[in-house]
């Protein structure tokens, strides 16, 4: 029986099994509750970002996952992992952002750093994080915002060929300004190894690297 409990809130469906996955393998014995809402992405892209009605909705699946006995919040969604500095100020339990693990060894990595997104919500909550890391870090980095439009579309329509093929067009147009790229959305991991071929540059992801920090933190080592 698990003695632990992880709470993951989604605001997409594609990401759920594979991140479970992971958190199964690297935390076996925990029990992991998926929580998602796919809602708040909608409202999010119609409003171009974060709204009131968003956070008070994910505040309160942060309150559920406590009073369900988790004991570590992953938040697997970057275009709301703003939302989590707030949180933190009354949720008794951890949150973790996905996409910190990501940003942070990106900052450790490079001085040029590329942010790929699918979504155009999820570019500044990024670039903002990874500004903040560098920050802290007290190291000048410098950030190239990329868009392939078209590609969340494709993939929530259950193409995949396409969002992997528009991907792949806006990383061969941006090769020559960064040293490093990030994947801004954890449904777009699936592209890490192709884009590492296609430009010679190094692509992190964050799901793994995510799973990897919560995994240091529930062991009392991150």
């Amino acid at each position: 029986m698990a003695t632990h409990k992880i709470a993951a809130i989604y605001t997409g469906v594609a990401l759920v099994k594979p991140l479970s996955d992971l958190l199964k393998e690297a935390l076996p014995g925990y029990e992991v509750m998926n929580m998602l809402d796919d809602s708040m992405i909608a409202e999010i892209i119609a409003h171009g970002g974060m709204t009131k009605s968003v956070k008070r909705r994910l505040y309160s699946y942060y309150d559920i996952a406590c009073s369900a006995g988790a004991e570590l919040i992953l938040n697997t969604c970057s275009s709301i992992g703003d939302a989590v500095y707030g949180a933190r100020e009354f949720i008794p339990i951890p949150i973790v952002r996905i996409d910190e693990a990501m940003a942070r060894l990106a900052v450790s990595q490079a001085s040029r750093i590329a942010v790929l997104a699918t979504l155009p919500t999820t570019l500044d909550p990024t670039i903002r994080l990874i500004n903040l890391c560098a920050q802290e870090a007290g190291k000048k980095i410098t950030t190239v915002s990329a868009l392939a439009s078209g590609a969340f579309a494709a993939i929530t329509a259950g193409d995949a060929a396409t969002h992997d093929r528009l991907i792949a067009e806006k990383a061969k147009l941006i090769i020559d300004e960064c040293d490093i790229i990030l994947l801004a959305q954890g449904s777009m991991a699936r592209m890490e190894e192709p884009l590492r071929q296609l430009t010679g540059k190094t692509v992190l992801s964050s799901p793994r690297l995510g799973v990897e920090m919560v995994k240091r933190m529930m062991e009392g080592n991150g």
